[in-house]
């Protein structure tokens, strides 16, 4: 078969199209896409998945540049972002260089037989000889370039012009999605202008260096399950429970789904429901008229009404009282209230998001909180990961976190690869928000530029937060330790909490490795007994000081110079049940 002849759509008696008429077809059915009222991104992943059926392509990716010339977008063939980046990282920096210096297509018939760009001496593309070729072409709109398009295909002779006739294909479909992307951002660029002049503008959710959805930073498959889920329900207007551990970033969340909603251009209202009684948390939500109470010189909107349209975020929805939960209960159903000391009904159109670190269903068993509240409020839980079930996103977190301090107090502080090392072995029952308390107090306290294994404070015992952390776990077994075994999963040697120790083998263990730490060698008592699994001192001052203040745990909690919700913490953690009279 000649080399300008491919069997693609028959159009003569043998079944065979040329060139000219298979590239004429495509960029036809390209244009077709390119003039769709969608997304930037998703029409170009369309012309992707357009051009597998016309160039014998395995994968392709095109990186879109912002004004400065950095990489803005990496879209894949598919939805998969990180997969697309990971592909684009794998490319030599020479060959992106090339294509964007001279502003020419680049062509590699065989990556094993080049020495110019790197391909040959890339782990990530060492295959066998003859089998990959890569062609990139520069995506320019009125000569400038504002990305490039890349892709791997078989490998190419010598002697064929199919490589030749490729590039030539591309460089046509990427001069239309250049123009296509020029369009694209006037128009992103004079809807902007006409919302800030109308005042509808809305602030963009912050966007880490490292990348992140809505400001939310990792790329571990626990993130990406809940990401995606978000994605789902902001498309409608149900009640969302956000469920997880203090400190996980719920709020994020909510500001994330309604992001991602039709109501984006609305408020978002948030409300921390435990931070107010109930009194004020009434006159809050739904607002209060003249002289409803003392003090209320003026009508006031609540924070419903200031919500109208957007969404409403509270948090901490186990804490309110039942009394308020049969108030909240008609808002949500019937979606309309009365202000406080008020006559006349309001209604409101209001997407509720709410979120809670307590066992609502527990408190529903209990009678605590209301039954036909809970399945009004749970329509669609989201439960969100602690961070030791995301450990890979310790690094991300950790440098986007840096990143801030060093803005913030005009520092150029890093990490050392020791340091990093420490933080990913650490437990942080507190999560993201532990972990971005540890990286400003090391880097305050950091002594030169790098902050090094030794800067953070878990290794001069100066970490105490295992002190109210003490995971539900069996009888210790033999080798196995009381206190952080069901931790880490561990079944050798005791250390420290909150560093995890790492895995060992039974046949590593020792009666040496599993002992209790010499007294003599532990500055803290308190971080020593919770290495050691001795819990019953800790377990013995609670009970003492609950006594001493006759079983209030705001007595409690000024006597051990504590809060309320640290002091509750520890109760639980510790099985001691309170005694009502």
């Amino acid at each position: 078969m000649p080399t300008d002849t491919v069997p693609f759509r028959p159009v003569s008696g043998e079944g065979h199209s040329t060139w000219a008429e298979r590239a004429l077809f495509g960029l036809h059915e390209i244009s077709k896409i390119l003039c769709a009222p969608t997304e930037t991104v998703g029409i170009i992943r369309n012309v992707l998945a357009v051009l597998e059926s016309f160039v014998d392509l395995n994968n392709a990716v095109v990186a879109l540049f912002d004004a400065a010339g950095n990489v803005e977008t990496i879209i894949g063939t598919e939805a998969d972002d990180a997969a697309a980046r990971r592909y684009f990282d794998s490319i030599p920096e020479q060959a992106v260089g090339q294509i964007a210096v001279s502003r020419q297509p680049l062509l590699v018939p065989d990556v094993t037989g080049d020495t110019r760009y790197g391909f040959a001496t890339s782990q990530a593309w060492t295959v066998g000889a003859g089998r990959i070729g890569v062609i990139g072409v520069p995506i320019l709109s009125r000569d400038r370039l504002v990305g490039v398009m890349l892709l791997d295909r078989p490998a190419i002779p010598e002697e064929s012009v199919v490589g030749s006739m490729d590039v030539c294909l591309l460089s046509m479909v990427a001069g239309l999605m250049g123009q296509m992307v020029r369009l694209h951002r006037l128009v992103q660029r004079d809807r902007e202008n006409l919302l800030h002049d109308s005042g509808l503008a809305q602030p963009a959710p912050p966007v880490a260096d490292g990348g992140g959805y809505m400001g939310i930073v990792g790329d571990s498959p626990a993130l990406r399950a809940v990401l995606q889920k978000v994605e789902i329900v902001a498309r409608s207007d149900v009640t969302v429970l956000l469920r997880g551990e203090s400190g996980t970033g719920k709020e994020l969340f909510a500001q994330a789904i309604h992001q991602a909603s039709p109501r984006h251009r609305k408020p978002f209202v948030k409300l921390n429901c435990a931070a107010l009684p109930e009194s004020v948390l009434e006159s809050e939500l739904f607002g209060h008229e003249k002289g409803a109470f003392t003090g209320a010189i003026g009508q006031r909107k609540g924070r419903f009404e200031l919500a109208d349209g957007g969404t409403l975020f509270m948090d901490e929805i186990g804490e309110i009282s039942p009394s308020f939960q049969a108030k909240l209960l008609r808002v949500l159903q019937e979606g309309e209230f009365e202000r406080v000391g008020g006559t006349r009904t309001l209604k409101v159109d209001v997407r509720v998001v709410t979120a809670t670190n307590r066992n609502l269903e527990e408190a529903v068993s209990k009678g605590r909180f209301r039954a036909d509240l809970y399945y009004r409020l749970s329509v669609i839980p989201i439960f969100l990961p602690p961070l030791r079930d995301r450990p890979t996103d310790i690094p991300m977190l950790a440098n986007e976190f840096l990143r801030r301090f060093n803005e913030t107090n005009r520092t150029s502080l890093t990490i050392a690869s020791d340091g990093m090392d420490v933080l990913t072995t650490c437990y942080f029952p507190g999560n993201v928000r532990e972990l971005e308390n540890c990286i400003r107090r090391t880097a305050t306290l950091a002594p030169g530029q790098t902050i090094g294994a030794a800067d953070f404070a878990c290794r001069s015992d100066g970490c105490l937060s295992s002190i109210f952390w003490r995971p539900a776990a069996p009888a210790p077994g033999p080798g196995r330790h009381p206190a952080v075994s069901d931790v880490a999963g561990d079944t050798g040697a005791a250390t420290e909490l909150p560093v995890l120790p790492a895995p060992r083998s039974s046949s590593q263990s020792s009666p040496q490795s599993s002992a209790a730490p010499d007294p003599a060698k532990c500055p803290s008592s308190a971080v020593c007994s919770a290495a050691q699994g001795e819990w019953s001192p800790q377990r013995d001052e609670l009970l003492e000081a609950m006594e001493t203040a006759g079983w209030v745990q705001a007595k409690a909690a000024r006597i051990l110079g504590l809060t309320p919700r640290q002091i509750g913490y520890a109760l639980r953690k510790n099985g001691i049940s309170i005694k009502k009279f």
